[in-house]
């Protein structure tokens, strides 16, 4: 006997189930199962781009001495030239500005205006690397030019390097990296507030980064 078309849109609706419930089934297994690499010299070469997804970069100053006050920026920009042998590795990364996060609506304004960052004149707060030095298997230290406003000091960041491997959902090659560093805001010419807000600039950062070629 004939299948009748209801019958057969029913076959093909339980068929087109099931591949998603297989599909969803792997996807959750790649997930599951996921373990990166690490070391750092079994890693991918080549041009990286940050994760816009997957990044944090937050600072934090002594506040009238009773507590660190935390901010971020919410936009940020970053490629990396990756070479396994790390002291070959370069990364420029650009902050807006603009987009400095305090939880505080008008102290955002403060920041971002020309007492501070002065973002309407200098949108644009960068860091860009001048060598790296190994310390161990996953770490080292980032060395690099910080610039605000019109004022660049040397930076260095300690930096751990969190492992790579293709993305368990995107399968584009990732990697990962943590990174923390200090630096005096008045070396900037950023000496607003003080003592009351502290010179120490404590940084700490958390990003993930996309192989270029696979995310065009």
């Amino acid at each position: 006997m004939p299948l009748s078309m209801f019958t057969l849109d029913r076959v093909k609706l339980s068929a087109a189930c099931a591949g998603l419930l297989l599909l969803s089934s792997c996807t959750a297994l790649r997930v599951a199962t996921h373990t990166v690499d690490l070391r750092p010299v079994e890693a991918s070469a080549g041009l990286y781009t940050l994760d816009p997804r997957h990044y944090s970069v937050l600072f934090d100053v002594d506040h009238l001495h009773y507590m660190r006050f935390v901010s971020r920026f919410d936009r940020v920009q970053a490629t990396l030239q990756f070479n396994p042998n790390w002291s070959q590795s370069h990364v420029e990364v650009l902050l807006d500005a603009a987009s400095v996060d305090t939880n505080v609506p008008l102290l955002d304004k403060i920041l971002a205006g020309d007492t501070m960052f002065d973002a309407a004149q200098y949108p644009q707060i960068r860091f860009t690397s001048t060598g790296f030095q190994p310390t161990g298997k996953t770490s080292g230290t980032l060395s690099g030019r910080l610039t605000i406003r019109d004022k660049s000091i040397p930076v260095t960041l300690d930096v751990i390097f969190n492992g790579a491997s293709p993305d368990p959902l995107t399968r584009i090659a990732t990697m990962g990296f943590s990174a923390s560093g200090h630096f005096s805001r008045a070396a900037l010419g950023l000496a607003t507030w003080f003592p009351a807000v502290g010179d120490d600039v404590h940084v700490s950062i958390q990003a993930e980064f996309l192989k270029a070629e696979q995310t065009e």
